[in-house]
């Protein structure tokens, strides 16, 4: 568990969804559907949301959720569950606080995972990348599916020069202006140039252990949507 990315989300539960809705002209809320459609189409009876921070995505996991279903929800920061808990959907979650490196559940658990836009925290390395992508495979039942949404690097040069400066002109101050979080919005703006493309991420996926991975581009590729099947 890295303590400095730990201590960052302690400081900004409270205003974290609405500078994401800010920032991204509220494209964020419509991505995390998108995603929750693709993820709910082959049913299942266990759901588990990682990094689930303020509890969004596990919410419209819940109102997709057929009756039988149990959604559960995990992070490292007590803070940010103590936000999720107050969602109009908190008491239908199964909330826990764990890291993901060591997930409390056994073997072939879920029939899905889902995580949005928290993979850039996690990647501390490449290595560490991977070793959290292979938790979520262990807890996943065969043909379970795990689904990530997260940000991404355009393929056009231009638009990719043209996204990495709004993050470095407006992240950073507008998030800091905000939370009241200097620290969190400058990690936070180091995060998304650094993170990989969308093909790159397939194949650390598929290192992983995952053996089919496909994804769709968001907005020019400035965000993806990974499905990938164990």
């Amino acid at each position: 568990m890295n303590k400095g990315i730990q201590k960052i989300f302690s400081e900004v539960p409270k205003t974290y969804e609405l500078v994401n809705h800010i920032l991204t002209f509220g494209l964020d809320i419509l991505w995390r559907k998108k995603a929750v459609k693709i993820a709910v189409s082959q049913g299942g009876t266990h759901w588990l949301d990682v990094c689930t921070g303020t509890g969004e995505t596990a919410n419209y996991l819940v109102k997709k959720a057929e009756r039988g279903t149990t959604v559960y929800a995990a992070d490292f920061s007590l803070p940010m569950l103590s936000e999720a808990r107050k969602k109009p959907n908190g008491n239908a979650i199964q909330f826990t606080l764990s890291d993901i490196k060591y997930l409390p559940f056994p073997d072939n658990t879920f029939d899905l995972i889902t995580i949005s836009f928290a993979t850039r925290n996690i990647n501390t390395s490449r290595d560490a990348l991977e070793t959290s992508f292979k938790e979520f495979y262990r807890v996943l039942k065969p043909g379970g599916r795990f689904i990530n949404l997260e940000t991404s690097q355009p393929e056009s040069p231009l638009i990719r020069k043209i996204v990495h400066l709004f993050i470095k002109i407006f992240v950073k101050p507008i998030g800091s202006l905000i939370s009241g979080s200097k620290a969190g919005y400058a990690y936070l703006s180091q995060t998304i140039p650094r993170f990989y493309p969308a093909d790159e991420l397939t194949s650390i996926l598929r290192k992983s252990g995952f053996r089919t991975v496909h994804y769709i581009s968001l907005l020019f590729g400035v965000a993806a949507i990974h499905e990938s099947l164990k």
